[in-house]
């Protein structure tokens, strides 16, 4: 059944990317988030992410801008260090509150509230126009890469903070994808390291088999989904998925999944 569950919501997410809005970490994490303690769950929606990245990165690698890669990239990557590293040692935090309901019990715990409110605070990002209209100037672009790196290893989240830098930058419509894949890679590469020192006696090896899976059917999803649904946004469909992530924030940060 966890394999069924699990593989269905990683396709149908993948899928809603195309016209929801959202990007795949996104959307892809609370998933995760309802069947894994969070820091698992972080490092798998990474490396589907990553290898993602890296279909991308094939296709569109060589329209990349390397001078703005350099400036964005290595701050990026020094600051995805540390924000990996401080996943892992507040998921070592003792739980907040603990009670039961039902005979069951729930835990509210440091990580779990931090993961709620970033999945909250992106979800707006993504979702109000004036937050996806933030554009910053191209002196700022190495600011820009420790924000974005430091996100993106704690949570995953780093492609709307990454666009808001480099919309600036002066690129072409190819160069500034190619650009935020090969930074996107790097970042997800960089936090991906930190995570295996860590995740060998957190569980993941257990669930390497239904990571495969997952991974297979995003890549699925986002398969079916180019070929079905045009890829423009849906203003309802944002609502809703807007709705689902918001629940889902509540749920994780009181501390019932």
């Amino acid at each position: 059944m966890e394999y069924l569950v699990v593989s269905v919501a990683a396709l149908l997410t993948s899928g809603l990317t195309l016209f929801s809005g959202f990007g795949l970490g996104t959307l892809l994490l609370p998933a995760f988030l309802i069947f894994f303690p969070a820091e698992i769950a972080v490092a798998m929606t990474g490396i589907v992410h990553f290898l993602n990245n890296l279909f991308k990165l094939v296709l569109l690698g060589r329209h990349a801008n390397w001078s703005v890669v350099l400036r964005f990239g290595i701050p990026g990557v020094i600051a995805a260090f540390g924000g990996a590293a401080l996943l892992f040692l507040i998921s070592n935090v003792e739980p907040l509150v603990t009670y039961e309901i039902g005979g069951r019990t729930f835990s509210i715990t440091s990580v779990k509230l931090l993961m709620a409110l970033l999945i909250v605070s992106f979800a707006i990002l993504e979702l109000v126009p004036a937050a996806r209209s933030l554009e910053f100037d191209k002196r700022y672009l190495s600011l820009g890469g420790v924000f974005s790196g430091f996100f993106g290893g704690l949570s995953g989240h780093q492609g709307a903070l990454r666009s808001a830098f480099l919309i600036r930058a002066g690129l072409s419509k190819e160069a500034f994808i190619a650009t935020g894949v090969v930074v996107a890679c790097l970042i997800d590469a960089t936090r991906l390291s930190v995570y295996a020192q860590h995740l060998v006696v957190g569980g993941i090896q257990e669930n390497a088999a239904l990571l495969v899976v997952a991974t297979l059917s995003a890549f699925l999803g986002a398969y079916v989904g180019n070929s079905f649904v045009k890829k423009v946004t849906m203003k309802s469909m944002q609502s809703v998925v807007a709705v689902l992530l918001f629940i889902i924030a509540i749920l994780l940060g009181a501390g019932l999944i």
